[in-house]
This record gives C-alpha cells, structure tokens and sequence, in this order.
C-alpha cells in the first residue's frame, strides 16, 4: 500500500487552519501552498483538493530559509 492522504476542500481546509476560504484562495494558494505538494486539481479540472498532511507539515515546521533568501517588509523574499 501506498501513503494515504487526507483530502480537502477550501471550506473544509479553512475549518482546520481557521483563515477565511478567501485568504486561502487569495494569499496562500501559490505562495505557501504549492500545486502538487499541498494541494491538487484531480482529472486536471478546476476543483481543488488539499492534501492536509502536507498543509500541516507546512505549517508546523515551514520551509526552511536558506542563507540566499533574504526576507522582505512586504513578505515577499529576494534570491540574492
């Protein structure tokens, strides 16, 4: 057997991690959360589907910053 994931919609990721379906649309989904790591559009179609054991990594531990990223005021993050 394979690994089993949790699957989840917008709505039901939003209940876990409590931020607003739209923040996680809107700021989240590619900047934090990454097609094909945290979440997946099956059968190549527009539903979206979150892979909660990814998210949650994500959140508990987070990317680690290497000594090249240089964190910006606005968030953002320059490649130096």
């Amino acid at each position: 057997m394979g690994t089993e994931y949790t699957y989840l919609t917008t709505e039901e990721l939003s209940e876990r991690i409590k931020y607003d379906c739209r923040t996680i649309r809107q700021s989240l989904k590619d900047s934090v959360l990454i097609e094909g790591k945290h979440y997946i559009k099956p059968f190549g179609r527009r539903k979206i589907l979150y892979l909660w054991e990814a998210v949650e990594e994500e959140m508990l531990h987070g990317t680690r910053t290497s000594s090249l990223e240089i964190p910006m005021a606005n968030g953002g993050v320059c490649y130096g």
